[in-house]
């Protein structure tokens, strides 16, 4: 979970662009996003185990 002070500070517009961070929709993490989903690796992990994310499987060979 990211601190609130990082969640609130990055979700005003910024003053350079290059500044932008990318974060996690659910818990706010900016580390491990995956752009696709709009979600961090833990959470789409969480969510695709449960089946709540379409057109994820797990793998199996």
């Amino acid at each position: 979970m990211a601190k609130t002070s990082d969640i609130v500070k990055f979700q005003r517009k910024q003053k350079f662009d290059v500044r932008m961070v990318n974060r996690c929709a659910l818990c706010g993490r900016s580390r491990g996003y995956l752009r696709r989903f709009g979600l961090c690796r833990l959470c789409f992990r969480e969510r695709a185990s449960k089946g709540e994310l379409p057109g994820v499987v797990k793998a199996s060979w």
